[in-house]
């Protein structure tokens, strides 16, 4: 291919390298020059435009990228038309992306215009997804090339295919021991669903099991028997050795243990047996979380009939220091008080008030005390410390109805704009000492110091309560204990919606508290709603 300066009316069939913008004139890059783009361009004043010419034994960007990507595809692949020397690779059905990593280096070491790239090998994939792109660097590249790229890609194929999945029935296995609540299995039965549904499996057998190895053992031939053709086994306890519970079962159950431990994080306890040639996998804790984690890397590829082998999983290290989930513990450097669970308490008292009229309901008095006086007294009563107040509307007032209370002030100077800032302000102000908070609403004087240290009894993040919330009848009520995990996510809150959707985010790291009454779902917005709340107070 020649490259290089000619003038307009020399450049005749070539291709313009270059986009021209001079005067009137647009000439876009990749154009192929003619009499009239000759014309154009001496009209405009150009003398010289830089163009690539095709020589002979040249073949064309479009039609060497269309036959390297045509050799290199394989099954559940398509290819797009070719465009400007790039053509696309799409998968057509759901599946995981197998890809011939050595047999791409290959490609891309036979010509420096030659490139070939791809999704993550073992990526699941979604039909219409695009997985690869052929592209050719220059206008065109030598036949000598396309021809040595093309039977290389024939001579590995397929380069890139699509392995549809075949799994589609599976067994969930439980273990329990005391503590282990029964909605920690419920949530993992849902998360283990929506995990699966992509690749049209289902959970089609389930069973809950002492944490021992006979009962386990039965239950993994149970849940096979009854059509699974693949086992999960969910430990209440994790896998700590090859002669733990859970791989002894597998082998009490004719099965065999092909590898423990993975060199992904979160992911490092999962172990991979067969019984009778079908798979069972001893999920890892962090399975029980909807995030990205070693499990997903081994549960997609079996759904899809690919075998997954020692060296397979030995050889996931590199890239395998996945996001952290938020329910896994951190290291401190020094414990806190109380087992690593000091919470600040912060109470919210800065909003206008607007659906009450013309008071301010903080300052709207129940037994001579101003609710937002109620409220924090009740903060100060608890274990939380230290108690934080944002005022905004009215705060000198505010301010002056909690004079002699041990607590700090932070103002919400943007009060108006809606509930979030009052939480960004509140959450600003806690000392990084605390490890989370217990967010008040000033406007729920039934909210007492017995709810409030219940809920910070509850904050555990050990086992995974890094947000705490009381709960009556199914019904989600306040105030809410946040981790200093989620403290950035709170901070990044807005409007007047407060961080109720981080809940449903977070849903792994959620804990609800089962209390009795209407305290933690009953506010004042109202005349009436204050009458009502006052009513009951007085009469208790």
């Amino acid at each position: 291919m020649k490259f290089g300066p000619l003038a307009p009316k020399d450049a005749l069939g070539a291709t313009a390298v270059h986009s021209i913008r001079q005067g009137g004139l647009v000439l876009k890059k990749g154009t192929v020059i003619g009499d009239k783009e000759i014309a154009a361009l001496e009209a405009a004043g150009v003398n010289e435009i830089v163009v690539a010419r095709i020589e002979a034994g040249d073949v064309s960007e479009d039609q060497a990228a269309a036959e390297i990507a045509a050799a290199a595809g394989g099954e559940g692949t398509r290819t797009d038309r070719a465009f400007t020397g790039r053509c696309n690779l799409f998968a057509q059905a759901s599946g995981i992306l197998v890809v011939d990593k050595d047999a791409v280096d290959r490609l891309n070491r036979i010509d420096e215009a030659v490139t070939i790239a791809t999704l993550a090998a073992y990526k699941p994939v979604v039909e219409g997804e695009m997985i690869a792109t052929v592209k050719i660097i220059p206008f065109a590249v030598s036949g000598a090339a396309r021809d040595r790229a093309v039977a290389e890609a024939i001579k590995a194929r397929p380069v890139i295919r699509i392995a549809p999945y075949t799994v589609r029935k599976i067994g969930i296995v439980s273990t329990l021991l005391p503590g282990l609540a029964p909605k920690v299995i419920e949530k993992t039965l849902k998360v283990t669903a929506a995990r699966i549904a992509p690749s049209g499996a289902s959970i089609v057998a389930e069973r809950r099991v002492p944490h021992q190895q006979d009962a386990l053992a039965r239950a993994i031939e149970d849940v096979r028997k009854e059509g699974a053709e693949l086992v999960i086994v969910f430990g209440a306890s994790a896998i700590a050795d090859r002669r733990d519970v859970i791989p002894m079962a597998i082998e009490a159950a004719g099965g065999d243990i092909e590898h423990f431990g993975m060199p992904v994080d979160p992911g490092n306890l999962m172990l991979i047996g067969r019984v009778h040639g079908q798979a069972v996998i001893g999920a890892p804790g962090c399975a029980r979380s909807p995030k990205e984690n070693g499990f997903d890397w081994v549960l997609m590829r079996l759904l899809a009939g690919l075998p997954v082998t020692r060296d397979d999983i030995t050889g996931m290290g590199v890239g395998g220091l996945l996001m952290e989930i938020v329910t896994r513990p951190q290291p401190r450097t020094e414990p806190s008080p109380e087992k690593g669970r000091q919470i600040a308490a912060v109470v919210l008292a800065a909003g206008r008030s607007t659906r009450m009229g013309a008071v301010n309901k903080m300052l709207a008095e129940i037994g001579g005390k101003p609710l937002v006086r109620i409220a924090t007294e009740q903060a100060l009563a608890s274990r939380a410390r230290p108690v934080i107040v944002v005022t905004g509307h009215e705060h000198d007032k505010v301010e002056q109805a909690l004079q002699g209370l041990d607590v700090r002030f932070v103002h919400n100077a943007a009060y108006a704009d809606g509930l979030a800032g009052s939480v960004k302000t509140g959450i600003g102000a806690v000392p990084p000492e605390s490890d989370g908070a217990i967010v008040c609403l000033g406007d729920m004087p039934q909210v007492d110091s017995a709810l409030i240290d219940r809920l910070i009894a509850s904050f555990d993040p050990e086992r995974g309560a890094l947000i705490v919330v009381p709960s009556i009848d199914g019904r989600r009520g306040n105030p809410v204990v946040w981790s200093r995990r989620f403290f950035n996510d709170l901070m990044a809150i807005s409007g007047d919606i407060g961080a109720r959707h981080l809940i449903g985010q977070y849903a792994e790291a959620m804990t609800e508290v089962q209390v009795s009454g209407d305290a933690a779902l009953t506010d004042v917005d109202t005349p009436e709603s204050f009458s009502a709340v006052k009513a009951e107070i007085e009469r208790a």
